[in-house]
């Protein structure tokens, strides 16, 4: 996976957690939206409300840096969407210059979302997105084209829906998996971790949580710049296991 953050130059640094673009654009994807769609995709954007938890990592943390090196021809062709080849406009010697580039990776990762839209009445639907999750229109992948999921998202046999006040809560009463359990209890000295989440400010669950609060700029400007800007407020914290439902 790969959850785009700040690229300075070459290095393309990895957040720890999904950004609101990034689903936008899942989601855009699986609906069979264009690209060029950007109306439907900034009022999409705005009515995602999310939460995530981190219910696997492995021992050795699981961040991977790629080094890539490419070289771009304007004779380069590939095969598109539309079903027939594209090439490069331009003239060739502009793509003459190997480049070379650093990419950030999360590697054997597991990722439990909460998420609902606000208004929930408009379209798409909660329902909508399940089924394009389930048959999404095009091939699905999770923040880079290289990072194909290796299971549905949505699995066609799970129930997805949760009641809850709130995405937290939602996401603390979805039971935590056995290997989430094994892989903690695993850990040197029997030392417990805990379960890393995420969840955007005004959506706790009423319990005192204590967590890192901070201003994460992750929202894009689909309909003007194309740009990120802004910021919305989440809060970070690491909950111990017995604070989640009953393990599956």
């Amino acid at each position: 996976m790969a959850f785009g953050g700040t690229t300075i130059d070459n290095l393309g640094f990895s957040r720890r957690f999904p950004s609101a673009s990034m689903l936008t654009g899942l989601l855009a994807n699986a609906l069979g939206w264009r690209r060029v769609d950007f109306q439907r995709h900034q009022e999409l954007q705005r009515r995602l409300v999310f939460a995530v938890r981190i219910d696997r990592t492995p021992e050795w943390g699981g961040e991977l840096t790629d080094f890539q090196t490419f070289q771009l021809m304007a004779s380069d062709r590939g095969w598109t969407t539309r079903g027939k080849p594209e090439g490069r406009a331009g003239d060739a010697s502009n793509y003459s210059n190997p480049r070379f580039r650093y990419r950030d990776f999360h590697v054997d990762m597991r990722l439990t979302m909460a998420l609902r839209l606000e208004p929930a009445g408009l379209s798409p639907t909660l329902g909508d997105l399940a089924t394009a999750l389930r048959y999404p229109a095009r091939p699905l992948f999770i923040g880079r084209k290289a990072c194909l999921p290796s299971a549905p998202m949505l699995d066609p046999a799970d129930n997805p829906w949760a009641e809850a006040t709130t995405v937290l809560s939602a996401l603390r009463s979805w039971p935590l998996s056995v290997d989430v359990a094994e892989t903690d209890r695993a850990r040197p000295n029997g030392r417990t971790i805990g379960v890393p989440l995420l969840w955007p400010d005004g959506e706790g669950d009423g319990e005192t949580v204590p967590s890192h609060t901070y201003m994460v700029t992750d929202e894009r400007n689909w309909d003007t710049s194309r740009l990120h800007g802004g910021g919305r407020l989440v809060h970070e914290a690491v909950l111990p296991l017995e604070k989640f439902a009953s393990f599956e």
